[in-house]
């Protein structure tokens, strides 16, 4: 895993070699399609209707000062959020950093060729990728999702309401460590 130097305006290195600094940095955390099965459908309303809301809640942290946005890249919200950074970075010619945190290199090993196809276009314009495990393991995934927190000033969070799951314990363990939530209910 790479390691990224912590405190106010901290350095990080990319892998080009670059050295970013940040202010205030955001992750995101939030659920997959299966628990939130009108993900699937792009044309629903409730997809509409949380576009809009993604992109207010990351116009609102640009004019906080936030420069710096962390995306676990799991299929649903993560990579909608990641998306929603890299539109803004493009449309506004931002200088904002997108970081793709990996809970393993196989991640995609079971999905659909579209999602693949999805995800590494995000990768490819991703400023920094961290890689969590080099294979899947039971504890990866939650592991990610800590990295995430540990690396980030406020969590945003996407969540169904329910006290179990990944971005249950995603948002709680932010709780946990005093970092500033930011919730989201859908």
């Amino acid at each position: 895993m790479s390691q990224l130097a912590r405190g106010v305006g901290y350095g990080v290195v990319s892998r080009g070699g670059t050295l970013f600094f940040m202010e205030k940095v955001l992750c995101c955390t939030g659920h997959r399609p299966s628990k939130v099965l009108w993900l699937n459908e792009q044309s629903s309303d409730e997809y509409i209707s949380l576009l809009e809301t993604m992109g207010y809640k990351l116009q609102t942290y640009l004019n906080e000062g936030y420069d710096y946005f962390i995306s676990g890249m799991a299929q649903g919200i993560d990579m909608i959020f990641a998306e929603t950074v890299i539109q803004f970075k493009e449309h506004y010619d931002l200088n904002i950093k997108l970081e793709c945190a990996l809970p393993c290199l196989n991640q995609t090993e079971k999905w659909n060729n579209d999602d693949i196809q999805r995800y590494n276009a995000i990768l490819s314009k991703a400023d920094i990728i961290t890689v969590i495990s080099e294979e899947y393991n039971e504890k990866c995934m939650m592991e990610r999702n800590m990295y995430m927190v540990d690396h980030s000033d406020t969590v945003l969070g996407f969540w169904n309401g329910k006290k179990s799951g990944g971005t249950w314990n995603t948002i709680h363990y932010a709780q946990l460590r005093h970092k500033e939530t930011d919730i989201v209910r859908i």
